[in-house]
């Protein structure tokens, strides 16, 4: 027995001693000064080594390794600080530790830009086929507001056999802490510049890209993010505009992007299976891949929407949210293929519809992070009740449904605290919502053709494992009479108006004739090119909205940068004018930045308009090439005695100026008749 005893704690040493020598193996291995000019990864276990442990840590580094993927973490920061792949460096070593791989927070009440860093390190779980690792930054009231009040738990998670990484973070504000106010949440990778120069966003929109001591040496343009390639490393970009606004997307189509490095065959991307924790439901636009070469995920921005998306915290208020886990996936294909790009963007896609079909992830160890049993289920019909359009119901054909919390009529663009959770209906306005986190929400809906939000009249409650089967809805759009005239196709995008084409010389050659064409720099200014002399003037019955609409009211350039608001006609006839009674012009925005919409009848003189929006809108989807930002919606009343048989004008002026991004886009207008109009089908 004592010799059994003896035997067991030799073993018990041996043991031990093995695994410090894993859990302490020297920071020399991770080596910093090769070269002056290029840093490099050296394996801490050897790179082929299938049985390795996932995990090993030294005092300043921990480092991801299953053989595939390498990750290498700075200690407490938790700054992603290295990958490698197939022996390839992936981020930038030449940058700062502090400026490879990194999640940052834009906050006030300065605007202060502030990379979130870790002052705790745990091993949340290393077993033989996980690894989830935290960094922990803890607040403190006594900080005031030196820093942001939040506590933030970055994680970091590899499993074995996987070709990347996930990553995700826990916000979280406790009672009594101070105001605050957030503009920006997101991570941000840089990648090595002298590989990656091609990026891909969709099927239609990737490219190679310039770099950025292109952009350097390049002069900047009217907006500070744009500027013109004038002698690019790449002499096929010379004379193109480069934008990183150029490169946004939906939130509903922003699902995966990136980098490859054609000369290796290598691509590094962001995947992004689920919008639920991005703010502003699915049709907001943001950044996604541009120069550097830099590759993002935006979880919270003012982008095409302006400082009202914001999030603000009162006094005391407490909050807690999880943003992600996103995945970065790495991939090759052979060299010698001609076709490795398109194996690597195919196989991108490919992955990415798998990382969305494993939604929610049942792996990650987080309790805020619930998994498929623990949510709930919200399914139903939409149909549409507009006489004038259909004497029946009729179905919501494509609607775009969601749950988000409970508010107003289309809060839901704005809402930026909770969780959204959406899905389009089919053919038959049929739709499910799955995966929902419990909690109370609103049920929201718009529908492409027809004007306006609709709200369900009660507030939802989701608790795990429920399954909500609603009667049928029915939505009634604003309306107060038949159609009279209408300009546009209700969509919240004012992609069906004139686009001009881009100036030659301002060309970004990706959008050459491409259906996203609105994305070129400089359209704005085309403007006073087309309407020298007087403001757009539209003639119902004779004029095409898709030629004889600019997509844009913007201001008018006087001279000596001086800059004047504008104002359109809509002119038509009445054969009769139907009285006493209202007419209604419903006016819908795409878009609106520092604006204000007049509108007056028959009358430009009148010194006070019939009707103003007052000052409205900083989403800068102008200048941002987005064409559309948040959707407004006014339905204005006009008496039958401002009309007259005959010819009749609709002046529409925005009257801000001083600045060349000013101005609105529209959606959508429709002149309606009194609801006693006879109906015309």
């Amino acid at each position: 027995m004592e010799k059994m005893r003896q035997w067991g704690w030799l073993l018990g040493s041996l043991a031990a001693m093995l695994f410090l020598v894993l859990f302490f193996v020297g920071d020399g291995n991770y080596d910093e000064t090769t070269s002056p000019v290029r840093r490099s990864l050296r394996s801490i276990i050897p790179w082929q080594q299938q049985g390795v442990n996932l995990l090993t840590r030294t005092p300043k580094r921990v480092v991801l390794d299953n053989g595939i993927v390498k990750v290498v973490f700075s200690v407490p920061g938790g700054d992603v600080i290295g990958i490698q792949y197939k022996g390839l460096d992936i981020l930038e070593m030449r940058n700062e530790e502090s400026n490879r791989g990194y999640w940052d927070v834009v906050w006030s009440p300065r605007s202060i830009y502030d990379k979130i860093q870790g002052t705790k390190f745990k091993i949340i779980t290393a077993k033989p086929d996980q690894a989830e690792i935290s960094f922990v930054k803890t607040y403190d009231v006594s900080f005031g507001n030196s820093t942001v009040s939040f506590n933030v738990d970055k994680r970091y998670i590899l499993q074995r056999g996987g070709s990347g990484f996930y990553a995700y973070a826990i916000f979280e504000r406790l009672e009594g802490w101070p105001e605050a106010e957030v503009d920006q949440i997101r991570i941000v990778y840089k990648l090595q510049q002298a590989k990656f120069q091609y990026m891909a966003l969709s099927d239609t929109r990737q490219r190679i890209m310039p770099r950025a001591s292109d952009r350097d040496h390049g002069v900047k343009l009217a907006y500070p993010e744009a500027v013109l390639l004038t002698n690019p490393s790449n002499p096929d970009l010379r004379g193109e505009v480069d934008d990183k606004y150029q490169y946004s997307i939906e939130n509903k189509d922003n699902k995966v992007h990136g980098w490859i490095c054609t000369d290796q065959s290598v691509g590094f991307w962001m995947i992004t299976p689920s919008d639920e924790f991005r703010t502003c439901g699915p049709i907001k636009q943001d950044l996604t891949s541009h120069v550097g070469p830099t590759t993002l995920s935006m979880f919270v921005s003012t982008h095409y929407a302006g400082k009202q998306v914001g999030i603000k915290f009162g006094e005391g208020e407490a909050w807690k949210k999880v943003f992600g886990p996103v995945f970065v996936y790495l991939n090759s294909a052979p060299s010698s293929r001609n076709n490795s790009i398109s194996t690597l963007w195919n196989d991108a896609k490919q992955q990415m519809l798998e990382e969305v079909e494993s939604w929610p992830y049942n792996f990650t160890q987080s309790e805020d992070f619930p998994s498929s049993d623990q949510r709930g289920s919200v399914s139903g019909q939409l149909l549409i009740h507009d006489r004038y359009i259909n004497e029946s119901l009729f179905s919501a054909s494509s609607a775009y449904v969601g749950l988000a919390a409970p508010g107003e009529v289309g809060s839901w663009q704005t809402e930026n605290k909770g969780y959204q959770f959406w899905n389009q209906a089919d053919d038959e306005g049929r739709f499910i919502i799955k995966d929902v986190r419990p909690g109370n929400y609103s049920l929201y809906a718009w529908v492409p053709g027809i004007v306006g939000d609709y709200k369900y009249e009660a507030d939802i409650t989701i608790t795990p494992g429920c399954d909500i089967e609603l009667d049928n809805l029915t939505y009634e759009p604003p309306r107060n009479g038949p159609t009279l005239w209408e300009i546009g196709i209700p969509d919240r995008t004012a992609a069906e108006f004139h686009v001009p084409d881009p100036y030659p010389t301002l060309l970004n050659k990706l959008y050459r004739n491409h259906s996203e064409n609105f994305r070129q720099y400089g359209l704005w200014a085309r403007y006073d090119e087309r309407y020298p002399h007087r403001d757009l003037v539209y003639t119902v019955g004779v004029d095409d909205y898709h030629d004889d609409w600019f997509y844009a009211q913007v201001t008018r350039n006087t001279g000596n940068e001086t800059y004047v608001g504008t104002t359109w006609q809509i002119v038509f006839d009445l054969n009769n004018v139907t009285s006493p009674g209202n007419y209604t012009l419903q006016l819908a925005l795409a878009s609106a930045n520092s604006a204000e919409l007049q509108v007056r009848i028959n009358n430009q003189s009148d010194e006070q308009p019939h009707f103003s929006t007052k000052l409205i809108g900083g989403d800068n989807a102008i200048a941002r090439h987005g064409i559309h930002g948040l959707y407004w919606l006014f339905s204005v009343d006009i008496p039958s005695p401002l009309l007259k048989e005959g010819n009749n004008t609709i002046y529409l002026a925005q009257t801000r100026g001083g600045q060349t991004f000013q101005g609105v886009m529209y959606d959508y207008i429709r002149l309606e008749a009194p609801s006693s109009t006879p109906v015309v089908t």
